[in-house]
């Protein structure tokens, strides 16, 4: 996704209380806002996300790129992080990265409510991670 797209997607979730208009439409979408891996800049980032036995998951799907998203590096490097969803803003660290069998039915979970996702790992030869994400604070 371009920078002017993450950008507008970004203004809307936040004018809007986490709800936003076209390809996300109806999804559960969270922002995370990383500290760049090489940059040390803060970078926000939209991202759908889902919830198991209360843990907040995201998909580094990179929309089937055959490369990971900037935030997954990020996260490897700096795995404190920030995310809002819906009017809550929270801080959070990034348990890098779900595996093995846990990652398999996770990512089951995540294509039985975003069918798409399976055409995303299909389309590339990487394995897409899974990132759980564990509140820090209130």
């Amino acid at each position: 996704m371009s920078d002017d797209f993450n950008k507008q997607v970004i203004e809307e979730f936040r004018a809007n209380g986490g709800v936003v208009g076209g390809p996300f439409e109806g999804a559960a979408l969270a922002l995370l806002t990383t500290t760049g891996a090489k940059s040390g800049k803060q970078t926000t980032s939209p991202v759908m996300y889902f919830q198991d036995g209360g843990n907040i998951y995201v998909v580094a799907s990179n929309g089937g790129q055959d490369h990971h998203p900037a935030w997954y590096h990020n996260l490897r490097a700096n795995p404190a992080l920030t995310v809002e969803i819906g009017t809550e803003s929270f801080t959070a660290k990034a348990e890098l990265f779900v595996e093995g069998e846990e990652r398999d039915r996770l990512f089951a979970h995540v294509v039985s409510i975003a069918p798409g996702f399976a055409d995303y790992q299909a389309g590339t030869t990487r394995r897409i991670p899974i990132a759980a994400l564990h509140r820090t604070t209130a």
